[in-house]
């Protein structure tokens, strides 16, 4: 089935130390390997890097320990299973060891046409209209997912 669109996703967080920090060696050690899954699972599109292969060194934010992390899929039902049905699952259960709390919504998804490939700057216009404005078909979560457009 061809889409006309595709789902983006923004996560950010803001680290519990420095990426050289002890702390969180494990989820620094498990970058490439959930990346590597990322990239191998069914409805995968494209995912942002930085230096190297991953986002950490991508600066969105005034605070160096806030990193971002976004990727494009194929469709909700894609995006939805590598992130709750794969060993990606662990991280997220497991994110209160690594990250702070930030205290207000932290991930956006959106449709954008396909082929499309989404700039940091559009994904944090969207996480701020979620914010602002709940969840809409401008950008929602996946307890309220929307359908395409």
């Amino acid at each position: 089935m061809i889409h006309a669109v595709q789902l983006a996703q923004l996560n950010i967080g803001r680290l519990a130390a420095p990426l050289a920090d002890p702390q969180i060696k494990e989820f620094v050690d498990n970058l490439d390997p959930i990346n590597a899954l990322a990239e191998q699972s069914a409805g995968f599109i494209w995912r942002l890097k930085g230096d190297g292969n991953d986002a950490t060194s991508i600066r969105a934010f005034d605070d160096d320990l806030m990193i971002v992390n976004m990727s494009v899929w194929r469709d909700f039902e894609s995006l939805k299973a590598y992130v709750y049905q794969s060993d990606h699952t662990q991280f997220v259960r497991e994110r209160k060891k690594w990250f702070s709390a930030l205290g207000e919504m932290h991930m956006a998804l959106w449709w954008v046409p396909a082929g499309h490939v989404p700039t940091v700057a559009e994904a944090l216009d969207r996480l701020a209209h979620l914010r602002q404005h709940g969840e809409t078909a401008h950008a929602f979560t996946f307890r309220k997912p929307f359908t395409e457009n």
